[in-house]
């Protein structure tokens, strides 16, 4: 469910891997670099074309942090407006990218082109739901209204007490100074042949050994309706079962 990639200051993005990445998630691209006191931010529909341009700011940029972003769309149109990362509420100092489906209080409308993430960064977020993301309680507020999503923020607002932000972080993988949200990074042929045949979630990145439905045995995400748990509409019998075992897990 598209995959996010974090670098950290004075690392050279792997290039490679962004483009595997890109592949496995090709509606639309994005990047942010810290830029002394200002983020330079690129969007588009190729990913060659972002990458490339990424790579050029990133060089001329190297001492900030940044981050790549690849979309695999599940809400709001496929377009180059929905490509991550976003301005916090319009302002040009905050921005942030996001992997996963955000809940449902985010969702757009039918009449509505905006991806849920888009309407987080421009109409929720801003508010403040959460309290001060520096605080222990907003942190940890917020990561639970994110379930098993992960977002980062960039920013160089001075009213935050640093640069960059990763929320969910465990749920990623570090590699090479870079962390990445799932492991479409990865070489298709590691990711879906590996030394013991193992299939990854595209959602949140974990193995799944017995390939028993559509459904992730860890976060439940249906690789046939493109759903997070619990919100499958698959008919599948198979599916229902699975999510019955999940729903017991969840709730006892």
């Amino acid at each position: 469910m598209c995959i996010l990639t974090f670098v950290k200051p004075g690392i050279t993005p792997d290039l490679d891997a962004l483009s595997n990445g890109a592949a496995a998630n090709p509606h639309g691209h994005g990047y942010a670099v810290i830029t002394g006191n200002t983020i330079t931010v690129g969007h588009g529909m190729d990913a060659a074309t972002v990458i490339a341009e990424f790579a050029q700011v990133r060089a001329q940029y190297p001492d900030g942090p940044a981050l790549f972003h690849s979309r695999l769309a599940t809400h709001g149109l496929r377009e180059i407006d929905n490509c991550h990362p976003f301005r916090l509420g319009g302002d040009e100092r905050t921005v942030l990218a996001h992997n996963g489906i955000l809940p449902t209080n985010v969702h757009p409308h039918a009449d509505d082109p905006r991806s849920d993430t888009r309407i987080a960064a421009e109409d929720y977020l801003p508010t403040q739901p959460f309290g001060s993301l520096d605080s222990w309680a907003g942190r940890e507020h917020f990561e639970r209204w994110l379930g098993r999503d992960k977002i980062v923020i960039l920013t160089v607002d001075p009213a935050y007490k640093h640069r960059a932000y990763i929320f969910n972080e465990h749920r990623g993988h570090w590699d090479a100074e870079s962390w990445y949200s799932n492991t479409d990074y990865r070489p298709y042929q590691w990711r879906e042949a590996a030394d013991d045949c193992e299939e990854y979630c595209v959602n949140c990145g974990e193995p799944d050994y017995d390939r028993l439905g559509p459904h992730c045995p860890w976060c439940g995400f249906c690789t046939e309706c493109i759903r997070t748990f619990p919100k499958c509409v698959c008919p599948s019998l198979d599916g229902e079962e699975r999510y019955a075992d999940l729903l017991e897990l969840e709730y006892t």
